[in-house]
């Protein structure tokens, strides 16, 4: 056989073999399939599971993110550092008593530019400086703050709930005030004092009247704007929703603090004899008359101080400059049922649901007042807040009141 036949036998043979071909008793690429399949499927398997948990996260995250701030017992999960907000915990104040540890503040604070709410968030106010009051606005609207008076006036600004930065509602005001309810607002424009409703960040039906020079708008009962006459002419109130002026002035009233459920007004008038600073409750539906009066109690007449939600407490500065505790309803003529109640009181007072008055001291602490525990003896401290810097300005924001 030749070389050349040899070889054809070769391909032959090897061509009918390829044409017929018999099963392996392994397989080993079907193996190599099968194993690749195999963890394929639990790679898809394993991506399902952490995709689900990312996503659970996610959801979390941003149920969190829109819900309502400020009541919110735990810290809001802040993803990317969304609109200004950082994730740096709230500044605590040390608890008074040992052993009970940090504790946050029950309510919002501003210090210096920095709003910090009592549910965990800090936000930066771009724009917002010298901070003297601020209110917050009900139905989760964000907020109502109030600059000190400068040579340029007062400014209000409205601080959008969703971390926009904050807008200017009014300036070059001579005063603003903020009704407790968040809903309106007053302020001395010029000649005139103006009055207005806050609906979504706007001045809305606003009205105005003429005013004498120095008249300022003080404070709200109900819809009426309780108005301070210049040159110790006492306070009259103005009903702005059915026009006019402001009616004729009381005299006796020096300042307001508040208002109770029931409408009457919290102020200090000049009564007895000699005559004192004594705390009464005022009708605001005839022109503040008097209808229940206690003195007795040296009171400081510089007009701060604040009134409980429920209308029993009233907190305000005794004359020998410490703060003073006032029961409301033991005010029957004679001097009303007092108590020291710790640091003097140098800026707003704020009351927490729960019925604690909070406010700042001259130091910059926070000082919390529990009527029952000042009625049980105890003297309140004020607390130093961590991670705020010593002499940066603390202001209490006050709850919006239904």
């Amino acid at each position: 056989m030749t070389e050349d036949e040899l070889e054809r036998a070769l391909r032959q043979t090897l061509a009918g073999r390829v044409a017929t071909p018999r099963p392996l008793a392994a397989d080993p690429a079907g193996a190599v399939l099968r194993r690749a399949r195999g963890a394929a499927r639990r790679r898809t398997l394993t991506g399902l599971a952490l995709a689900g948990v990312a996503t659970v996260l996610v959801t979390t995250g941003m149920a969190q993110l829109g819900g309502p701030t400020g009541h919110s017992g735990t810290p809001t999960v802040v993803l990317g550092d969304p609109d200004g907000f950082s994730p740096v915990p709230l500044p605590t104040a040390s608890s008074p008593a040992p052993g009970t540890g940090p504790v946050r503040a029950e309510l919002d604070l501003i210090v210096g530019s920095r709003l910090e709410t009592s549910g965990g968030e800090r936000r930066e106010l771009i724009g917002l400086s010298g901070v003297e009051r601020a209110q917050r606005v009900p139905d989760y609207g964000g907020w109502l703050v109030t600059s000190a008076a400068t040579a340029a006036g007062r400014t209000l600004w409205w601080v959008p709930p969703n971390g926009s930065d904050p807008q200017v509602l009014l300036a070059g005001a001579d005063a603003v005030v903020v009704a407790a309810d968040g809903r309106q607002v007053a302020w001395r424009d010029g000649a005139y004092l103006a009055a207005a409703g806050v609906v979504g960040g706007q001045l809305l039906a606003s009205s105005r009247t003429p005013a004498p020079a120095g008249a300022v708008p003080i404070g709200f009962a109900g819809d009426a704007v309780l108005v301070r006459q210049p040159d110790r002419g006492g306070v009259s109130v103005w009903r702005r929703p059915v026009g006019g002026v402001p009616g004729p002035a009381n005299p006796d009233v020096l300042t307001v603090y508040g208002t109770l459920p029931d409408g009457r007004v919290v102020g200090l008038v000049s009564a007895g004899t000699p005559r004192q600073p004594c705390v009464a409750l005022l009708d605001p539906a005839r022109e503040l008359v008097r209808v229940r009066t206690a003195c007795g109690t040296a009171v400081a007449t510089d007009g701060l101080g604040g009134v409980s939600a429920d209308g029993r407490w009233l907190l305000l500065n005794a004359a020998r400059r410490d703060a003073l505790l006032v029961d409301l309803a033991s005010l029957d003529g004679a001097a009303a049922a007092t108590r020291p109640a710790g640091p003097a009181i140098t800026g707003a007072v704020a009351w927490t649901r729960s019925g604690a008055a909070l406010h700042a001291d001259a130091s910059g602490g926070l000082v919390r007042v529990h009527p029952d525990r000042v009625l049980a003896g105890e003297r309140p401290t004020a607390s130093a807040l961590d991670g705020v810097p010593p002499g940066e300005r603390l202001v209490v924001v006050a709850d919006a009141r239904s």
